[in-house]
């Protein structure tokens, strides 16, 4: 419970006590992992911000800068107090410690000592050390709550001593580097000019700027890096200012591109080597712009034509600057050669470069020129791996014979490793801030070193490997190729096959439709014929009673219970049933069309056919099923229009002999028969449905036979049933009878017993008393026993 009771004393009302606290706690903290942890779960980080928030945040004196420290040391390399303070929105709570602005006439020096301690411990959250999850969930979380906004602030003021605006540049590029959203927001930052110029542009001309201090330069180029890292929009962006499509013509505004190349070739080494560096970071795992960088033309001088930027920084190399200067070009051309042929192509163009390198390797220089050998190796060996032999004069196996003539393969293989086994390599590999404490220490590139690390092994297998085996490898990637496109082929032949499924699935759906909707039509004559047919039946009543009294009526406009209205609509349903017959006739000619369609598409030969999976071939063939099934019901539907045709045929020949056979009025003689043709009509079609009705007779006769069979079969188990229930019943009077015979052989073996006693009594063997109980005993139980199982017998039976 002791650091329980040392967190009390932060709450103490005495402040002496409370800030003595404060420092008892920094120095148990300081290198205990354990003591870090207890502190932090007993509300630690909740008591010291509030306590700085008290004093006044960076406006505090000496205890903010003691609660500052203790909770660097609470977070420092400790990833569970770190997630601990993410994850109890504690981030949020440091956005008004940088509320600053251009305001401040002057900075206390206890004022820039917390504000440095504030921007560190923002670092120790976003550290690229840190787990990569657990640095990416911080850095949301300050874009979130606006401290990212807050340090771009401080980045842009006038004003701000220049210990805190290069710590302010070193956080801003930990709290952006490879997140997304915080470098498109820093992208879109502008400094207060006029006319607004973007952050990124104002820093790279603090970069290139040989009168800024040294530590703000490099600060300034550790932000380009983060700004770059694993951001291929940001690259994109930055190359485009290079090309020719995008250069301002006017040059009002100087670009970022522009500023890269302009450091580069200046006179100021510091300035070559950070811009070479910075465009190599431009170009890192992008082959894209690798590609688009080779389009850049440099203008060297008037009436001279332009010069590639590939072209000119080997120019320079060849001029014999600077070591400074001429290992940031080499780095910048190894990382832009490296995994990219086609840059590698242009490089060998010029015929000067390769005796360049070669000249350079071979001589025996002093230590200082041996890390330019390295590296003129290094460009070397990148040359030959990632060749693709499209120059007859450079390939693979002629620059290796080269190397092996004027230089050797093991002599080269040594100047190759001249760059890892370098001090300053180890150094620039360790971390990928550029920390250095002079301008002459920067030699190297964190990035590079992975480089070099990654390509120095499989550059020594290309300088000692054959010509066969490297026909065998090129062999070997051509039937990978081949093998991929026979891939690709072949998904885009199932990805075909899908889509005619799916047209296939659609049609039937279609056809589901359309044939439902057929259904609902039939049903709806069939509902029409019903109607009609018991018309019929008043019709033929009423035309009954009509042809008794038919001499003796003498209206003209109305004949055998039928009004002219009601003839009027007989009509309009003939019409209609007519115009059904020919709405079905033409839906029937669709589908037919349907049909051969899908037939032929089904029938065609496919040269794929042997891909396509079982479950493809199944829903053919039930395609095929519903299609025949359809067809089927078309053609039945249409046989029965046809037979409605005849019938009606017939019922008007038999309703015109009718006419003529009975006498009638003449003055109404053609109402009449219009009439009586009008009633045939819908004889014909009740006749129609009369068939209809004794088909459905039928079937239902069908399925009362099928139900009679079910009966009988039924009968059939039930019998069977009854003859085992029989058999049950004498097992059970078997089993009674040997249970009955049991209880008397139990009597007769009970009275042998008491016989043999009596006849032991009699020879004057003693018995005692106790037996004779016991023996009585036994007998009464043997009785109870005997009565029971009698009982159970009764029972069962």
């Amino acid at each position: 419970m002791g650091v329980s009771r040392l967190m009390d004393l932060l709450a103490d009302s005495r402040e002496v006590i409370r800030n003595d606290g404060v420092l008892l706690l920094q120095a148990l903290t300081r290198s205990n992992g354990a003591i870090q942890k207890i502190v932090a779960f007993e509300n630690a980080f909740e008591r010291l911000l509030d306590i700085i928030t008290d004093e006044g945040n960076s406006d505090g004196g000496i205890v903010v800068e003691d609660c500052l420290i203790l909770l660097q040391n609470l977070l420092k390399n400790n990833n569970s107090n770190q997630n601990f303070f993410k994850e109890g929105s504690y981030i949020q709570r440091m956005k008004p410690w940088f509320e600053v602005g251009d305001e401040n006439s002057g900075w206390s020096a206890q004022e820039v000592t917390n504000l440095h301690l504030m921007l560190q411990l923002v670092r120790v959250l976003v550290s690229p050390t840190n787990p990569p999850g657990a640095t990416s969930s911080c850095q949301k979380a300050m874009f979130q709550c606006g401290l990212l906004q807050q340090l771009c602030t401080i980045l842009m003021a006038t004003g701000v001593p220049a210990d805190i605006l290069t710590e302010t540049i070193n956080t801003v590029s930990e709290v952006i580097r490879g997140c997304q959203v915080n470098q498109d927001y820093f992208a879109s930052v502008n400094a207060p000019s006029n006319p607004p110029r973007p952050a990124i542009v104002v820093l790279l001309m603090s970069m290139v700027n040989e009168r800024q201090p040294f530590v703000l330069r490099c600060a300034v180029l550790y932000c380009f890096q983060c700004f770059l890292y694993k951001n291929q929009k940001g690259q994109g962006e930055i190359v485009s200012t290079l090309l020719p499509s995008t250069i301002d013509a006017t040059g009002s505004s100087v670009s970022a591109g522009q500023l890269l190349c302009g450091g580069l070739f200046s006179t100021d080494s510091l300035s070559n080597w950070c811009a070479a560096v910075a465009l190599a970071h431009a170009l890192q795992e992008n082959a894209t712009q690798k590609e688009q960088l080779l389009r850049v033309q440099l203008a060297t001088s008037i009436g001279n034509p332009p010069v590639s930027l590939l072209q000119q920084c080997t120019n320079i190399l060849s001029q014999g600057s600077k070591i400074q200067t001429r290992v940031g070009l080499l780095m910048l051309l190894c990382t832009w050669l490296s995994n990219c042929p086609i840059a590698v192509t242009h490089f060998l163009h010029n015929s000067a470069n390769v005796p360049f390198l070669t000249g350079q390797i071979a001589e025996n220089l002093g230590e200082e020129e041996q890390l330019v050998q390295g590296l003129c190796a290094l460009l070397l060996g990148i040359s030959i791996y990632f060749n693709d032999n499209s120059l007859e004069s450079y390939m693979k196996e002629k620059l290796k014979q080269l190397i092996e003539k004027r230089i050797g393969k093991e002599n080269f293989i040594e100047k190759l490793g001249f760059i890892s086994k370098h001090e300053l390599y180890s150094r620039a590999s360790q971390k990928p801030q550029p920390n250095f404490p002079s301008p002459e220490y920067m030699i190297f590139d964190h990035e590079f070193t992975k480089l070099v690390k990654e390509l120095e092994g499989v550059i020594t297998k290309a300088i000692y490997k054959s010509s066969e085996e490297d026909k065998k490898e090129e062999e070997v990637k051509k039937t990978l190729e081949q093998h991929d496109n026979i891939v690709t082929h072949y998904k885009n032949v199932i990805r075909e096959q899908d889509l005619q499924l799916e047209e296939l699935k659609q049609q039937i759906s279609t056809l589901k439709c359309q044939n439902e909707q057929l259904q609902t039509a039939v049903t709806q004559q069939v509902s029409q014929i019903q109607q009609h047919k018991d018309q019929y039946n008043l019709l033929k009543v009423q035309l009954g009673k009509d042809n008794q009294h038919q001499v003796s009526s003498s209206d003209g406009a109305q004949m055998n219970g039928i009004q002219p209205e009601e003839i009027g609509r007989l009509q309009e349903e003939i019409e209609q049933l007519k115009s059904n017959q020919e709405l079905l006739q033409s839906q029937l000619a669709e589908k037919d069309s349907l049909i051969e369609n899908l037939k032929s598409s089904l029938t065609t030969p496919d040269t794929n056919e042997a891909t396509a999976s079982a479950g493809e071939s199944e829903q053919i063939a039930e395609l095929k099923q519903e299609l025949t099934t359809l067809k089927s019901q078309l053609i039945s539907q249409s046989g029965e229009m046809t037979k409605l045709q005849t019938e009606k045929q017939e019922l008007l020949q038999k309703t015109e002999a009718f006419a003529k056979s009975v006498p009638m009025p003449i003055e109404s003689e053609t109402v009449i028969a219009a009439k009586t043709a009008d009633v045939e009509g819908r004889l014909s079609a009740l006749l129609q449905e009369t068939e209809e009705l004794k088909n459905e007779i039928k079937a239902l006769s069908e399925e009362r036979d099928a139900i009679k069979e079910q009966l009988d079969s039924s009968n059939s188990t039930i019998a069977i049933l009854q003859n085992e229930r029989n058999k049950l019943e004498v097992d059970i009077t078997d089993s009674k009878k040997e249970q009955d015979d049991l209880l008397v052989l139990l009597a007769d073996q009970d009275q042998k017993i008491f016989s043999l006693k009596n006849k032991l009594k009699e020879f004057g063997h003693p018995i005692e008393e106790e037996d004779e109980l016991e023996s009585g005993d036994q007998d009464d139980e043997d009785d109870e026993d005997e009565d029971d199982s009698k009982d159970q017998g009764h029972i069962q039976l």
